[in-house]
């Protein structure tokens, strides 16, 4: 039986809006509301507007994160959803920020995290 802690989903989105991309405000009301809409509790959230153009930010949440790191010149945004527990769908915040980034092409990944079999788990103790 295979027990995980968290979903990380990665995503390469493409051919995305490039004034969205450039816009730190609305960078981070997207991923702020990816989080809400998914059902996340939102911790802290520190967003950085780079010069001459391009954002990157994190959004902390109970159950992980949601980072975004953008390229308005190239159209292209790298973003992660990691969350762990069920009560959360990563899925909802991943809809959500390809929509609002308006990216025409988008590839997901996911990485299941804290994958614990009880064959395969080694204890570790102070030695």
């Amino acid at each position: 039986m295979e027990n995980i802690l968290g979903s990380h989903i990665l995503i390469e989105a493409y051919d995305c809006d490039p004034e969205i991309l450039d816009d730190i405000e609305v960078v981070e009301e997207t991923m702020v509301n990816a989080a809400l809409r998914a059902g996340a509790e939102v911790r802290e959230v520190a967003f950085h507007k780079f010069s001459p153009q391009g954002v990157s930010g994190v959004v902390v949440i109970s159950e992980s994160h949601l980072s975004v790191h953008t390229w308005p010149e190239f159209g292209y945004a790298a973003v992660d959803v990691f969350t762990c527990g069920d009560t959360v769908d990563p899925i909802v915040a991943v809809d959500h920020i390809r929509d609002r980034f308006k990216a025409r092409r988008a590839l997901t990944s996911e990485v299941k995290r804290g994958i614990f079999d009880e064959h395969y788990i080694k204890k570790i103790s102070p030695g």
